[in-house]
C-alpha cells in the first residue's frame, strides 16, 4: 500500500515503544530518566502527516556487479573468450548481493498522528493498513 499525507490509517499490530526520553521542546532531560513502557494497540487509527522515502546506498559488491555487467554490455563481444568467461563468473558470484539490494533498496517511513493524541514518527509504512 502506498501511503500519502492526509490518508487515514490503522495500526496493524500491537506496537511496544521503549527508549530514551526527549522533551518535545528540545530541552534536555536528565540522563537515565525513564518514562516507562508504552504499548499502542492494534487498531488505533490516525492520519499520516508525513511520508519519507529512504534509498539505501549500494555497497561495494553491488557497485562491482554493476561495473562488471556494464563492462560485459559495452565490450563483451570484443573480449577474448577466457576473459569474458572470467568476468561473467565474477558477475555471477555477485548477483545474489545485487538482487538483495534491488529488493530492499527503498524504505518508506511515516509520521502518524493518532486520534488519541500520540504521534509516531519514523515508523515503517508496513505497520499500517488503510482505515475504513
Amino acid at each position: 500500500m502506498e501511503l500519502e499525507e492526509g490518508v487515514r490509517v490503522r495500526l496493524a499490530a500491537d506496537l511496544g515503544l521503549a527508549g530514551s526520553v526527549t522533551a518535545a521542546g528540545g530541552s534536555a532531560v536528565e540522563a537515565g530518566a525513564a518514562a516507562g513502557f508504552l504499548v499502542l494497540a492494534a487498531g488505533c487509527e490516525g492520519t499520516v502527516e508525513r511520508v519519507d522515502e529512504h534509498v539505501r546506498e549500494p555497497g561495494p559488491q553491488v557497485r562491482e556487479y554493476e561495473r562488471l555487467t556494464s563492462l560485459l554490455d559495452s565490450f563483451g563481444t570484443q573480449m577474448p573468450p577466457a576473459s569474458r568467461r572470467r568476468v561473467e563468473e565474477q558477475a555471477g558470484a555477485l548477483e545474489p548481493e545485487w538482487a538483495a539490494w534491488q529488493q530492499d533498496r527503498r524504505r518508506v517511513t511515516v509520521r502518524v498522528r493518532f486520534d488519541n493524541g500520540f504521534v509516531l514518527g519514523d515508523a515503517p509504512a508496513g505497520l499500517f493498513t488503510p482505515a475504513p
